[in-house]
């Protein structure tokens, strides 16, 4: 042994001392002495705090004996059980797909039927052929998500069966894109870490409840979910019938911001502009669209109706109107419009009719 190795030693051993009088003095000074506990008890009680870890550890374990890996022919992706009988993910993770193989995280495999799948909200329903007994069906949020909520995303990204990821709600009622070129409503944005794999797996908050299924990822710290609420609807139909019909009005609409309002002699800017209307459609004949101008090179819908209200709710932004109907209508509901025609307030009415899941338009 070496003379700088003993004087390090020396050192270390005085400086220890030091410390332990020094951190023993302050100990005392809040710690009665016939109160200290045994330091194999807290070190035991430590080891355990440890390997418990965290809510989001207890939301993990209650839940990834639900939580899938769905594969099919041309990809994988992950599911949840919905109930006894049922699996929920995508429909882009299902594709067209009729049947896919399902494995549980204990290992059990199924062959899963694709019972229904809806393109326009993303959603699609499989129905296993087994569940294993330690499977249980996942609940729904009964309560809308708010921003800065803690959520726990479940998924196989890249195939890495049963990963979790944490974050927040970073925002709610957002418009994504969908399959078949519309956008989906109500959908929830989330920072917590979503890759390729993660779609159709649940996002949850730390209750343990589902407030979302994940859907995408759109940019570094950007992901997005299907809402509960709208997955709520959703689903039972897709059981019941294999399929869902959204509500459509045939319109296309812009924000009227400050240069519209202007353009339309508006004394402050609200509602939706109407722009177009699709011929024989719901709003033909109903709504008026626009004339298209160009005001300092920009392009300005002029002398639409503007929309103010749906049956009586204020409508100030395109996910105001896109979640009303989404959550609130369906095909067949004849819905009052609020509307600002020639600056005069109207109120008329629309009968709202099904969306093409062939239709391709961004109109609504």
């Amino acid at each position: 042994m070496s003379r700088e190795t003993t004087s390090r030693r020396q050192f270390l051993k005085i400086g220890s001392i030091a410390l332990s009088g020094s951190f023993a003095g302050c100990l005392e000074q809040f710690s009665p002495a016939e109160s200290s506990p045994d330091q194999s008890e807290v070190s035991s009680e430590d080891t355990q705090s440890r390997a418990d870890g965290s809510a989001y550890s207890q939301v993990y374990r209650d839940a990834i004996s639900s939580v899938v890996s769905v594969r099919t022919s041309h990809g994988q992706g992950t599911g949840f059980l919905y109930d006894d009988a049922h699996v929920i993910t995508n429909a882009h993770v299902v594709g067209s797909a009729r049947t896919t193989q399902l494995r549980f995280d204990d290992g059990t495999w199924a062959t899963g039927e694709v019972r229904g799948r809806d393109v326009h909200s993303d959603l699609a329903v499989i129905s296993p052929d087994s569940t294993p007994d330690s499977a249980t069906s996942l609940s729904f949020a009964q309560t809308r998500p708010v921003i800065g909520q803690e959520v726990v995303a479940i998924g196989n990204p890249y195939d890495l069966d049963g990963t979790v990821t944490t974050g927040v709600v970073s925002g709610t009622d957002r418009l994504i894109p969908s399959p078949s070129g519309y956008r989906i409503p109500d959908a929830i944005q989330t920072d917590a870490a979503v890759n390729p794999g993660n779609s159709g797996g649940p996002l949850m908050s730390v209750d343990g409840t589902v407030v979302g299924v994940v859907n995408s990822k759109r940019g570094d710290d950007i992901a997005f979910g299907i809402s509960a609420a709208l997955t709520q609807r959703v689903v039972p139909r897709l059981i019941e019938n294999g399929s869902y019909e959204h509500a459509y009005m045939g319109v296309s609409f812009e924000t009227v911001t400050p240069a519209v309002a202007d353009a339309n002699g508006m004394d402050d800017p609200r509602g939706l502009v109407a722009v177009e209307t699709v011929s024989n459609g719901p709003a033909d004949g109903v709504l008026r669209g626009s004339e298209v101008r160009f005001v300092d090179g920009k392009r300005i819908p002029v002398g639409g109706d503007v929309l103010l209200a749906v049956d009586g709710t204020e409508v100030r932004s395109l996910e105001d109107l896109a979640s009303h109907l989404a959550l609130r209508t369906r095909p067949g509901d004849t819905i009052r419009l609020t509307v600002l025609r020639d600056g005069t307030e109207q109120s008329l009415d629309l009968t709202l009719e099904t969306r093409s899941e062939r239709s391709r338009s961004p109109l609504r």
